[in-house]
């Protein structure tokens, strides 16, 4: 089976991490959503430092339900200080064991699948981050929640881009709200155990991140584009194509996340993401033209019911706070990512 990811870009991760990653050497972390997108990359620049830089090796404890995971997920690890354990984090979790960081990346992200799944979408986010909060709170533990460019719902054209002080513009009635509102309670969650019970918590908010990993059944516009290239149909563009969107590489993104983990303030939100350029998604297309060295041919369609219709206009982060707190300077342009991304993406996708 393909590696859900590619190696220089795992080495590329913890190159630019630097003395930050020394943070890690001797520490142990539990990690939910420990088999999906993110928790493989989690896992991967763990085990890399673990071979090539930590004085002592970090522990990792990844939980997960495996109800997105896919066959991706189900890849074993090489690395005796890893550890899965099958756990769903709407249930409370107990360890005996010292714990440094508590990190709730658990979540349904695809609006196919939040669609299909909209209470177990709902409960991850708050449930799940009642549970992962009271670990952190009992071990005296740093904790970062993954939320979502989503709390901003679609903006104000004032406040784009976002910065983290924008209070949003939600639905809390919709087919997206199951994911927006609860990644915002997650948030309020986070806030209250800050502030009551002096748990050091941080919150990440991503911005469109993709790379290799992403599976063919994520139905998120970038693997949607892969799949129709791979079996040689015209891309599908939903809506209007003139929604726009930034676009992170995971190595840019990683790189954030792991350092608002380590050196975020305690109690800040942060997005993390690639502020330019800002492109819609018919603009999408063309980049993708530019790599490939031909045009794609493509059809303008409707939402399909699987899929909410109601998505944001705008989609672009401020990322001044992250760059002055934390460091964090992306440096993968888009046409670089959407490369390595498609050049994955022929190898590991079907043809069926």
């Amino acid at each position: 089976m393909t590696k859900p990811f590619i190696d220089s870009d795992i080495s590329e991760i913890c190159e630019r991490l630097g003395n930050a990653a020394d943070d890690l050497s001797g520490k142990t972390v539990v990690l939910t959503g420990g088999r999906g997108f993110l928790g493989r990359y989690f896992s991967e620049v763990i085990m890399e430092l673990n071979k090539t830089r930590l004085a002592k090796p970090c522990k990792m404890l990844l939980l997960d339900n495996l109800i997105t995971a896919g066959e991706l997920g189900k890849q074993p690890f090489g690395d005796d200080n890893i550890e899965f354990v099958k756990h769903d984090v709407i249930q409370p979790f107990q360890i005996d064991r010292d714990v440094n960081y508590v990190i709730h990346a658990a979540g349904i992200a695809s609006p196919y699948y939040y669609r299909a799944y909209p209470l177990e979408a709902l409960d991850v986010a708050v449930q799940g981050s009642r549970h992962m909060l009271d670990l952190a709170m009992a071990k005296n533990a740093r904790y970062t929640f993954f939320s979502s460019s989503e709390v901003y719902g679609d903006p104000d054209p004032r406040h784009v881009p976002m910065q983290e002080s924008y209070r949003g513009n939600v639905s809390s009635q919709g087919p997206r709200a199951c994911y927006d509102e609860s990644k915002r309670l997650g948030e309020t969650l986070c806030y209250i155990y800050h502030n009551t019970h002096g748990v050091a918590t941080n919150v990440i908010r991503p911005f469109n991140v993709f790379g290799p990993g992403m599976q063919e059944v994520d139905y998120r516009v970038l693997p949607n584009f892969a799949k129709q290239i791979k079996i040689g149909k015209p891309l599908q563009v939903y809506g209007t194509g003139d929604q726009t969107r930034t676009f992170c590489y995971i190595t840019d993104a990683m790189v954030g996340f792991i350092l608002t983990v380590l050196r975020g303030v305690p109690g800040e939100a942060y997005n993390i993401g690639n502020p330019t350029p800002e492109i819609s998604v018919l603009d999408l297309v063309k980049n993708i033209d530019a790599i490939m060295g031909s045009k794609l041919d493509y059809n303008i369609i409707e939402h399909p019911d699987s899929y909410p219709a109601d998505e944001p206009n705008r989609r672009c982060p401020d990322i001044r706070k992250a760059e002055l707190q934390l460091e964090f300077h992306p440096t993968v342009d888009l046409r670089d990512g959407l490369k390595r991304f498609f050049d994955w993406t022929d190898k590991t996708y079907s043809t069926d």
